[in-house]
């Protein structure tokens, strides 16, 4: 699986794209939909996976899925979590705290996370918003640092960083 980054909007939100062969899925697209739409002409796009439903998250779905009407999946989707798509496999796990509909995407076979607003490189989202909790922030992380050190986590702001780069470094786990 390739990992292509699209910073958007003001906020510079990590939109992802995850792609293999000529299939792709959509992580957080942001809010400049002309600059995403660019990078999928080339792909047969299955799905939007959406961490949480903040505005410089969410900015471009709109557009999104009426170009490419595919499945969403979000928060209403932990209830099953193990999900397929064409050569995409993951599961959704809940981690309130920066809101109360954040979720973070597990691809266990690539050992990667995309957790959104939750964890950061040193650091982790805002609590002080709308739905952000401290108390389900720290117990988010509690179950976080339960996994495996071998992660790399994608954020939804700034650059990637591992799960034992956190755990070691980060000092709100």
């Amino acid at each position: 699986m390739n990992i292509q980054v699209i910073p958007t909007g003001y906020l510079e939100e990590n939109c992802y794209l995850l792609i293999h062969e000529n299939f792709c899925l959509v992580v957080d697209p942001g809010d400049d939909y002309e600059k995403i739409r660019k990078f999928l002409k080339n792909y047969q796009v299955l799905g939007v996976l959406i961490t949480h439903y903040h505005f410089d998250h969410v900015g471009a779905l709109e557009p999104l899925i009426k170009e490419y009407p595919v499945p969403i999946y979000d928060i209403h989707s932990v209830e099953q979590r193990g999900y397929s798509l064409g050569p995409f496999h993951f599961q959704v796990i809940r981690n309130p705290g920066h809101s109360k509909d954040s979720v973070r995407f597990v691809f266990e076979k690539e050992k990667v996370m995309f957790v959104g607003d939750f964890v950061f490189y040193h650091s982790i989202g805002r609590m002080d918003l709308e739905g952000g909790d401290s108390k389900e922030m720290m117990d988010s992380l509690k179950k976080l640092k339960e996994e495996t050190n071998s992660y790399i986590l994608y954020p939804g702001h700034g650059e990637k960083t591992t799960l034992e780069e956190e755990k070691k470094y980060n000092p709100y786990f």
